[in-house]
């Protein structure tokens, strides 16, 4: 989709997101190009037509941040509403952010990534994040936590 067709859309564009751990940081990206640029977000992008899900963070993550990823599972659905000074939407995106693990690659600023960031918690506030973006990277955050702290079933022993 061309750049000029996110302008003002006839109809919401739906994007994808990826929620990129390594150890206890998370990876930002820091926006090079409008809308948005010099904030810090999610790697991701717009799907293409024809192309799926899994597919576009695929190709937008590497486009980005030069890593290969396989997405694991579907963390949350965003919707995002940009308006102009007379409150007409501008931008409107229908994001689908996914929880993704590397499976390759270096990390390196590319494509219209101004630059990139492993973050950990506590440093999230210290990022001029895009709206909502906290909120969802908190909440992953917490999963993991989450997922550390239950106990893995017991292996059965065979007397």
């Amino acid at each position: 989709m061309a750049r000029d067709n996110r302008k003002y859309p006839k109809r919401p564009v739906l994007g994808v997101g990826a929620l990129i751990f390594r150890q206890n940081k998370i990876l930002l990206v820091e926006r090079g190009k409008e809308p948005l640029k010099g904030w810090w977000s999610l790697p991701g992008g717009v799907l293409e037509t024809g192309e799926r899900i899994e597919e576009g963070i695929r190709r937008e993550v590497l486009e980005e941040t030069g890593l290969v990823v396989k997405p694991v599972s579907l963390a949350t659905i965003f919707e995002r509403i940009i308006r102009d000074d007379k409150g007409r939407a501008q931008y409107h995106y229908v994001l689908l952010d996914y929880i993704c693990r590397i499976l390759g690659g270096t990390p390196a600023a590319a494509s219209d990534a101004g630059a990139l960031a492993w973050a950990g918690e506590a440093e999230l506030r210290d990022y001029r994040l895009t709206e909502g973006t906290l909120p969802v990277i908190e909440a992953a955050f917490a999963t993991r936590r989450a997922a550390k702290l239950e106990p893995r079933p017991a292996k059965r022993v065979r007397a």
